[in-house]
């Protein structure tokens, strides 16, 4: 089974029985918190994903390290994966449940490019107008890209919304190089 499809079903699993047993917020805080940690410890991850260190020594020392920082359930869920050999995929399933959280909410993730800074004023309407054209939550991350000379691109999922100054520059460019052969 690939990677991606366990992870999947783990993040599955774990979404469901969260909103059934009405602990959703509480282990959506505790997987940013754990999120953290395997951000900040490279040396956690690869052992999580060591095939040499045992699925109960993986157990204890997840045990160890969110003792105190996550919850019964939480401890639980990490056990399960340390003994199925799959505390490697920790920060996969971590991406994945919150893909499906975003997807059950409604909420779309927009990778926004612009050539200047753009004010908050100028966000707030650009994610008002993505929206109302999608009909979701729009949940924008910004960047600054000065080879865009002005405008902006967004992108969504595989969708790519590019209204930059270069964009329109290289389809000038090319329809005048068709047009000229």
């Amino acid at each position: 089974m690939s990677s991606l499809i366990a992870s999947r079903r783990y993040a599955s699993a774990l979404l469901s029985s969260a909103e059934e047993g009405g602990f959703l917020d509480t282990i959506v805080e505790e997987l940013k918190q754990i999120r953290d940690v395997l951000n900040n410890s490279r040396d956690l991850v690869h052992v999580l994903r060591s095939p040499l260190i045992q699925g109960d020594k993986k157990v204890h020392i997840l045990e160890e390290i969110f003792r105190d920082s996550v919850g019964q359930k939480m401890h639980l869920f990490l056990s399960l994966i340390a003994k199925k050999k799959r505390a490697g995929l920790l920060p996969e399933i971590i991406d994945e449940f919150q893909v499906l959280l975003d997807e059950k909410q409604g909420v779309l993730n927009a990778d926004v490019t612009s050539a200047v800074a753009l004010s908050d004023l100028q966000v707030s309407d650009l994610v008002s107008k993505l929206t109302a054209s999608t009909g979701k939550t729009i949940r924008a991350k910004m960047k600054v890209n000065a080879d865009l000379i002005g405008g902006v691109s967004v992108k969504i999922g595989d969708t790519i919304l590019d209204g930059s100054v270069s964009h329109q520059l290289e389809m000038l460019k090319h329809s005048l190089m068709t047009d000229a052969v």
